[in-house]
């Protein structure tokens, strides 16, 4: 027999007497309130009554709400059609909250209707069985939008040049196996020469920079090819869809780096103690700004930075521990454990965004000559370079989760000799020297060299 195991009382055995709740659709919401009932003590009482998702009706549903003493408004994330619900109640000053759809779900075997599906809702509300989502506040929200629209205009002009690439492998120009990638600026060069007419091998590798210029013979074989005046017409809309595509990137970076700027939370403090938005930028001071701060970890650029601020905000209070926020962000796995067996679940949509800004971070410290590379490396190495880019995007996140519930601390490398000065070599001796045995099926001996 085990020994019982005490747990404190969780939130959902709490009751709330007056609580509401909206099942969101396109133009309107069902809603549903519960409220003690007038004349029968210890019994409950349901409302249900249709809104339309216009402004003068959800403010003077706020209102009404109000006056009935609701304690909480929950809504049903239903696409983007919870907004104007959500923003428009929390300005009535209603404690509004966002569940997943997931959490919601009505029970097999019972009718699906708008008005049932308000009052599980509600039910559910009132016994706090409901875990709310994260919306943030107003600041970090208008940030999220410039990133997001930077980041998708960002993977436009990727495939603009990835369509170039192909463009210039039916022209038969191999250019992008002996450059790196075709936004060098030696690249860039050649189709553009190519592109004015000039198609003589020598006097393209001859526009080569730096590096490229030790590869000339390489770059006159790649650039030998069948580029004729159709490929170069081609070839020229699209580096203008690319050249177009550069100036709201670069306005959106700008104006992204003005909101994250202009948030105190995100200030940091020089060593005099002052601090303001250009404050906390010197490796000195004693507290870095929230973009500077992240921006020390390897593979984190600032432009990375603004897009994790955008997406986890800057108050980690949110996330009681950094395993919430990695759960929030879809990088672990769900736990699946059922008498002896414990299996690993499927992991959560979690946030796309900032998954893919992790991502592109995990593969960027993968070429550094730090921990988080060693890392990288010692498990791509037994289980692939996908398993290990999951892996150190999770833990630069821990790493994030930490530096933004602290403003005082920083990064710090733990070098990338950081495992092989915790291996007890004795013991690895002991398992080669094992396995080594058991392929040969006798024991052996090892001597020390003279």
């Amino acid at each position: 027999m085990s020994r019982p195991q005490v747990i404190d009382d969780e939130e959902h055995e709490r009751v709330h007497e007056r609580v509401a709740a909206i099942d969101v659709a396109k133009d309107s919401g069902m809603v549903c309130t519960r409220t003690p009932h007038p004349s029968r003590p210890g019994a409950r009482r349901s409302t249900v009554w249709t809104v339309t998702a216009r402004m003068k009706a959800i403010r003077g549903l706020g209102r009404q709400l109000k006056k009935d003493g609701i304690e909480i408004v929950t809504l049903e994330s239903t696409s983007d059609y919870w907004r104007i619900w959500f923003f428009v109640l929390e300005a009535c000053g209603l404690a509004v909250q966002l569940v997943n759809a997931a959490q919601a779900r009505n029970l097999p075997g019972r009718p699906k209707t708008d008005k049932l599906d308000a009052q599980w809702l509600a039910r559910l509300t009132e016994m706090g069985l409901l875990r709310a989502s994260f919306v943030p506040p107003k600041a970090i929200r208008d940030l999220r939008d410039y990133t997001r629209a930077r980041t998708r205009l960002v993977h436009e002009r990727t495939r603009c040049w990835q369509r170039l690439e192909k463009l210039l492998e039916s022209a038969l120009v191999k250019v992008s196996s002996v450059a790196s990638k075709l936004t060098t600026l030696s690249a860039q060069d050649m189709i553009k020469a190519m592109i004015a007419g000039q198609r003589d091998p020598k006097v393209l590798a001859g526009l080569a920079r730096g590096r490229m210029k030790a590869r000339h013979d390489d770059l006159v074989e790649a650039l030998d090819g069948m580029f004729d005046d159709h490929h170069g017409e081609l070839a020229g809309l699209l580096l203008d869809q690319i050249a177009f595509l550069d100036t709201p990137i670069a306005a959106l970076t700008a104006r992204a780096a003005e909101l994250t700027a202009a948030m105190p939370a995100a200030w940091g403090v020089d060593p005099d103690g002052t601090t303001g938005p250009g404050a906390g930028t010197t490796p000195g001071a004693p507290v870095l700004n929230a973009v500077a701060r992240l921006a020390e970890i390897p593979g984190i650029s600032e432009d990375l930075a603004r897009t994790i601020i955008a997406e986890t905000g800057l108050d980690m209070s949110r996330f009681p521990a950094a395993a919430r926020l990695v759960s929030w962000a879809g990088l672990c796995p769900s736990a699946r454990q059922s008498g002896p067996r414990t299996r690993a679940g499927k992991k959560g949509q979690g946030n796309g965004y900032l998954r893919g800004a992790l991502g592109q971070a995990a593969i960027g410290a993968a070429r550094t000559d730090t921990f988080l590379s060693e890392r990288y490396h010692r498990i791509a190495r037994r289980r692939g370079k996908a398993k290990a880019q999951v892996a150190v995007a999770r833990s630069i996140l821990i790493i994030i989760w930490h530096l933004l519930a602290d403003p005082a601390a920083r990064f710090t490398d733990l070098g990338p000799g950081y495992y092989q000065a915790r291996t007890d070599k004795d013991k690895k001796i002991k398992n080669h020297i094992r396995q080594i045995e058991a392929l040969l099926g006798h024991p052996i001996t090892i001597t020390n060299a003279a």
